[in-house]
This record gives C-alpha cells, structure tokens and sequence, in this order.
C-alpha cells in the first residue's frame, strides 16, 4: 500500500470522529461557534505538529513565499464558503440531492487541478472518481421520502445548485491547499503538510472570529463553556486536516479526494454495528460503487 493511501484513509476515519464531535457542539452552540471550534482549537495543535515535526526530522520551517500566501487565502477561504453553502442546504427539505451533490468535490476537483496546477488525473482514474461519486449520490438519497421518479425529478432545483456550487469551493479548497504545500518546495511531505495546516488554520481562525465578533458575540461565551469538547473536536480536526494536507502533497488532490470517500463507509459501519440500523438496497449498492471506484484508483488510476 502506497504510503499517501494509508495516510488517507487515516485521515478519513479521524475525520469521522471530527464529524461527530461537532453535531454535539451544535446543540449547546450556532453553527459559526461550531465551525470556528474547528479551526480556533485546532491552532496550538497545528503549532505543536510543526514543532515536533521539526525537532524528530531536524527539519527547518519553510518561510512562507507569495505562491503559497495566495493559495492559503484561496483554499481557506473556498473552505469556508463551501461549508456555508452545505449548511444553508440543511434549510431546504429536500437537501438530500444538494448533498449529494456537494459529494462532487473530487471530480470537480481532478478539473480545477487541470485548470490552475496543470494536473491530467488521466481518463481511467477520472472514470473511477466519477464511480466513487455515484456512489456516495446513491447513499446520499438513498433515505429520500418519495418514489425515485420524484428523486430524479429533484436533481435539477435550488438545493442542487447548491450542492454543486459546494462542490467546486470544496474541489478548489482542495487543489488550494495542494498547490500551497508544493510551494514550499521542501523541506519534506511531513513539513510542508504541518505549515500548511498551520497557516491556513489561522487564517480561518481569524475569519470565523472576525465573523463572529460582528454577527453575534455572545457566541464566544458559548464557546468558552464548551471548552472541553471543542478542544477534543480541535484536536482531531487538526490531525484529520493534516493528514489530508500530508496526502496531498503526494498525491493529486481529486485523486485523494476520491479516495476519502471511504469516510461513507466508516460512518454506515456505524450506523449497522453500533446502532443495529439496516443498510438498504441503495446504500449496498452506493458502497459497491464507492468500492469498486477506490479499487480501480488504486489498481490503474
């Protein structure tokens, strides 16, 4: 197993666990506490992954040069905007479709990698990312009220456009975050990961308080009461952040990202072993797809 494939799917699990912590957060804070929780106490983790990074590796820290300032800005900030759009889906009915969509980030990311990096994910692995992405759609309505008529129906309206702009700012936040790490040019994978998380968590840190302090500052206070869990979402969101970084910086960003879709599967295994919930037909037919597609990634991509 190629090294960028089991620092992926290690990412991919810690972010399930990420996922999970948040939906607590969300009832005892708003959604731009919850979101700023990620990224404000995930800052001293990020600091303490460059330190030690740098004194196991005796590897400098990389200066931060114009390239890598530009894309910093570009992927924080296509982040943050694609988390808005995924959460002001929530206020539609039907945003399971939009959802679904938003999933079309690898895709979407194998073409702003073409675009702005000059990146071929090569015909095959396109075809495998496109067999990932109709999976997790399937999964993704695979619990839609209404007949399947009414479903297909449903791919075309406002929560789709949504989704699928998501999508792209995920898709862009992703080569975003690629194209700074290779900036640096060095010292190594591991660094490069760790200042690039560094810098763009802190950025994001910035944003999201500076949003807050101007929509609804009592929300700092809610923070300050939920200071043990938001630190335990900090932590594991930093190391899912970093290793998706890390992976990355090896590898095509929509490459990895398809990949990352094995987040699905952790999240129905738990929802059959822990929770005792049946798996229907589509969703059995979504992890098919989803596994055939990373198999395919990894045999010929």
């Amino acid at each position: 197993m190629e090294l960028w494939v089991a620092i992926t799917v290690a990412a991919a699990f810690v972010q399930n666990l990420r996922t999970t912590l948040q939906k607590h957060l969300k009832n005892v804070m708003g959604t731009a506490g919850a979101t700023f929780v990620r990224f404000g106490f995930g800052f001293p983790f990020a600091v303490v992954f460059v330190l030690l990074i740098s004194a196991a590796g005796d590897m400098p820290v990389p200066p931060p040069n114009a390239a890598f300032l530009f894309w910093i800005v570009v992927a924080g900030l296509s982040q943050i905007i694609a988390q808005a759009l995924l959460i002001q889906m929530f206020s539609y009915r039907n945003f399971v479709v939009g959802n679904a969509y938003s999933r079309t980030e690898p895709a979407q990311a194998a073409l702003f990698g073409l675009l702005f990096l000059g990146e071929n994910a090569g015909l095959v692995a396109f075809g495998a990312i496109a067999v990932t992405v109709l999976g997790v759609g399937l999964i993704s309505v695979s619990h839609s009220e209404g007949s399947s008529t009414r479903i297909l129906r449903g791919m075309f309206n406002r929560p789709a456009a949504i989704g699928l702009l998501s999508g792209a700012f995920f898709g862009v936040a992703a080569v975003g975050y690629r194209a700074a790490s290779l900036s640096l040019g060095g010292p190594g994978f591991m660094m490069q990961a760790a200042t690039t998380l560094l810098w763009a968590i802190g950025f994001q840190s910035l944003v999201m308080a500076a949003w807050i302090a101007w929509r609804d500052r009592e929300e700092f206070a809610r923070i300050a009461r939920a200071w043990k869990p938001s630190l335990a979402t900090g932590l594991v969101g930093a190391a899912a952040s970093f290793g998706w970084f890390a992976a990355m910086t090896l590898q095509q960003a929509a490459i990895v990202k398809a990949v990352a879709q094995v987040e699905i599967l952790f999240s129905i295994a738990s929802s059959v072993l822990f929770f005792k919930e049946r798996i229907t037909r589509l969703e059995l037919a979504g992890v098919a797809l989803i596994v055939a597609g990373i198999v395919g990634l990894l045999v010929w991509g």
